[in-house]
């Protein structure tokens, strides 16, 4: 076979066909990424001058510009003209600051209070939607039903304004997919995982046996605005559109619940990709095992994230049986325990079990999830696991 581009190759393992070897992408790679002070198109040629294959993503900017979701990639969060918003710190002797946020609805109030701590990376700002937050609220955003309603003018379409924000980064974006042969790749979509950050992990878990509806409502409530924002991204066009679901492994959703109300909304958005042309790709790297069967019935292209040390109840061998052949699988290595702190020896076992259970079609190698740590020993390792791949691909 003749040498693919990059893009080629991805596209032809999202598609399990044959490629001239396995592709080797990193799901994320914030280590590198901050090195380039967030940017995304030097990021892109940055990791094909390393010898791995790359994607674009879309919209590109990065954490820094993102204050109130950084955890959320992709178009702004915007919330309605109306709502007016208030933050304070209350000081509070022998423990850490306590930050309180009100946001003031034509429906009423939502309020939320957060205990900060040594490594809280938001200052004296909460985010309206964040992974930090969870663990130190003291008062979670959302917490009953009749507050749907104020939460809907924060969850508005994307403005005319950055839909044709989007629009002039797409004409620069394929540009520069075309001439350097990288994957498209936009999002994210969002479902379970910002019903967590709303409510937080612990009360949801409970509200899933008190008040399912409840939790039901709220996610339509979020898809019906996800959907809003797939719309625009898919219009790029992308080649791949990715939903960020890490919270909706069975760590933290029921398999029935998963079915009955996670499956119907995930099955509508990947319907909808579809339609425009765009892979579907799903990002969960734990608790995936009971939903196998879930996944293969709502078809969507790419599993992202598979893990088999930090993924609980990973099996690589079943996930290749189960879904081989209809759903790619992406990752195989885990990032943090792994390639950021493993021996050499580790890392070029890892790499071989990876490609020898995932490979060789169907298959994308990748740290999972991220290498963050900017240390001489991770980038010693980085080029231990791209020198292993390279010898086995």
């Amino acid at each position: 076979m003749t040498t693919l581009s990059s893009r080629e190759r991805m596209l032809r393992a999202l598609n399990h066909e044959d490629v001239d070897h396995i592709p080797c992408a990193f799901m994320s790679f914030t280590a590198l990424r901050e090195r380039l002070s967030e940017d995304m198109f030097k990021l892109s040629e940055a990791e094909l001058e390393m010898g791995l294959d790359s994607m674009l993503f879309i919209p590109s900017a990065g954490r820094p510009l993102r204050p109130d979701h950084p955890d959320l990639r992709g178009l702004p969060v915007r919330f309605s003209p109306e709502v007016t918003v208030r933050e304070w710190k209350e000081e509070t002797p022998g423990d850490y600051p306590v930050l309180h946020k009100e946001y003031v609805t034509p429906a009423g109030k939502l309020t939320t209070a957060v205990r900060t701590s040594d490594d809280w990376e938001h200052g004296d700002h909460i985010p309206f939607i964040d992974d930090y937050q969870i663990p130190r609220a003291l008062k979670p955003l959302v917490t009953e039903p009749s507050e749907l309603e104020a939460l809907q003018y924060l969850l508005t379409p994307p403005s005319e304004a950055d839909i044709q924000a989007f629009r002039q980064e797409v004409t620069r974006a394929r540009a520069f997919a075309d001439q350097h042969g990288v994957l498209l790749v936009g999002g994210w979509g969002v479902g379970m995982d910002m019903v967590n950050w709303l409510v937080g992990m612990q009360r949801l878990m409970f509200l899933g046996l008190d008040n399912p509806q409840f939790v039901t409502d709220l996610l339509e409530l979020i898809h019906q605005w996800n959907k809003k924002r797939m719309e625009v991204v898919l219009s790029a066009p992308v080649d791949l559109y990715v939903r960020r679901a890490w919270y909706e492994g069975c760590d933290f959703v029921l398999p029935t619940y998963y079915r009955s109300a996670v499956m119907p909304r995930l099955q509508v958005e990947v319907d909808l990709a579809h339609e425009r042309g765009a892979k579907f790709g799903y990002i969960c790297s734990s608790g995936t095992k009971p939903v196998l069967d879930a996944y293969r019935e709502i078809g969507f292209d790419v599993l992202i994230g598979v893990d088999p040390i930090q993924g609980t109840h990973t099996d690589m061998g079943l996930m290749k049986q189960k879904l081989g052949g209809q759903i790619t699988l992406w990752g195989g290595v885990s990032g943090a325990v792994t390639v950021e702190r493993g021996t050499e020896d580790e890392i070029r076992s890892a790499v071989q079990l990876a490609i020898n259970t995932l490979g060789p079609t169907g298959f994308i190698l990748s740290p999972v999830d991220n290498i963050t740590v900017d240390e001489p020993l991770t980038w010693q390792n980085v080029d231990i696991f791209i020198d292993e791949w390279q010898k086995r691909r």
